[in-house]
């Protein structure tokens, strides 16, 4: 019996008071984390969703920093039990839809209010000292065992095929929040099948090739140093999240003033803006040049893929994750995600149109479309492994996870 057991009941009651409380603190952190960020979340913010006081919360948490730390550190508790349960199964397709089941069912209960949602992990750059270490070695733990899903041992080029993969992966997972809600809680089960079926198998069919063409993405400069300023702020933004970038930040990465950076920008909130419609501008150009180009939609499409992933696995890169919407002001925000939805469904209509045509299998477009988005938004983070072979390569190897599924070694040969 240990010594919780052997407490009298007013005691153990306590420790569950206690531990209710600040599991609800954890919840409603995890909400501001969401919508607001780790750097943006405040205990006052934190204390009025669970109907305390400011100083109430900081008997459970000394500082913010502890609090979002000990958020994070539930997304991680949650993700290794879901990934523990995945890999029951026998086999790596088996791990994988159960895994996706496992995070489906989870979302399920979010929307009928069962559960909530747990804290997105785009901060954790963010977090600074011993606390950032401890947490990032966690996600690295995590990212391997994502990985194991597809067995432990193989030859190199295997391995890095298998990180490819286990990003993707996740990123899948962590992006359907984003769109999953456009459609009613009895249609998850659809849905997920019809996402495991691009897992499964890709857009590609039978006969199809990766032979893409680099889309020629090169533009004159409307004001020479912009871009540069923009490249910049985009690599920190997509590091450290949209609080976690300070102006002072940006200005030294480019060894120039502040007074600079407001020669380029009237405000913080407009940089982001710039960096997202620069973004955004790239893809639908590469959207534009795609459809007017020659071949099949097949080819289209491949050439739109590994364009973007060349881009954000090369000094023109990157493009600015869809993660720093967290920070921004709602009304801004809506504008951008409505820009992201755009894009989205175009890729839908160049899919549909492949399909039609016999180029693309017939797979759920709206649902594809989802998958290219989250391809294209995270490769971002796979720039160290993409240095460690050919970019040819590591566009290859990142972009067939879609193209051919998450289980088709063909790539190997490439």
């Amino acid at each position: 019996m240990n010594a919780e057991d052997a407490a009298p009941e007013e005691a153990r009651g306590e420790t569950k008071r206690f531990r209710a409380k600040r599991d609800a603190i954890l919840a409603a952190a995890a909400d501001v984390i969401n919508e607001q960020s780790a750097k943006g979340m405040t205990f006052a913010d934190v204390a009025q969703r669970v109907g305390l006081n400011t100083t109430s919360v900081t008997y459970y948490f000394k500082r913010k920093e502890d609090l979002a730390a000990a958020a994070f550190e539930v997304t991680l508790d949650r993700l290794d039990a879901m990934l523990d349960e995945a890999h029951e199964e026998g086999t790596p397709e088996a791990r994988v839809a159960r895994y996706l089941s496992i995070n489906m069912e989870r979302l399920a209960r979010i929307q009928r209010g069962e559960e909530k949602a747990f804290a997105i992990l785009s901060d954790l750059r963010a977090m600074e000292g011993e606390m950032r270490a401890r947490l990032m070695q966690r996600w690295q733990q995590i990212f391997r065992k994502t990985r194991a899903l597809w067995g432990a041992e193989g030859s190199r080029a295997q391995t890095d095929l298998r990180g490819g993969r286990a990003h993707v992966l996740l990123e899948n997972t962590f992006w359907l929040p984003a769109w999953i809600t456009r459609y009613e809680v009895d249609e998850y089960p659809r849905v997920e099948s019809r996402l495991m079926d691009v897992f499964r198998h890709g857009i590609a069919t039978p006969g199809d090739k990766w032979t893409p063409a680099l889309l020629d993405l090169a533009h004159d400069e409307a004001e020479p140093g912009r871009e540069a300023f923009l490249l910049a702020a985009t690599r920190l933004i997509n590091e450290l999240g949209y609080r976690g970038a300070s102006v002072q930040k940006i200005a030294s990465e480019l060894n120039v003033t502040k007074g600079s950076f407001y020669h380029h920008l009237d405000a913080k909130d407009e940089l982001v803006i710039e960096c997202y419609k620069r973004s955004f501008d790239l893809i639908a150009e590469a959207q534009r040049l795609a459809e007017e180009g020659p071949g099949d939609h097949w080819r289209k499409l491949t050439s739109i893929i590994a364009t973007l992933l060349d881009v954000q696995f090369s000094e023109r890169g990157p493009l600015l994750r869809t993660t720093a919407l967290s920070g921004l002001p709602p009304r801004v925000r809506t504008a951008l995600i409505d820009r992201s939805n755009r894009i989205a469904r175009r890729y839908a209509g160049m899919l549909s149109d492949g399909i039609a045509e016999g180029s693309i299998r017939a797979i759920d477009p709206l649902v594809a479309s989802q998958t290219m988005m989250a391809l294209q938004n995270a490769a971002f983070d796979m720039r160290k492994w993409a240095g460690t072979m050919p970019r040819d390569r590591a566009v290859a190897f990142y972009a067939s996870t879609i193209v051919f599924g998450l289980f088709d070694d063909r790539v190997l040969d490439f």
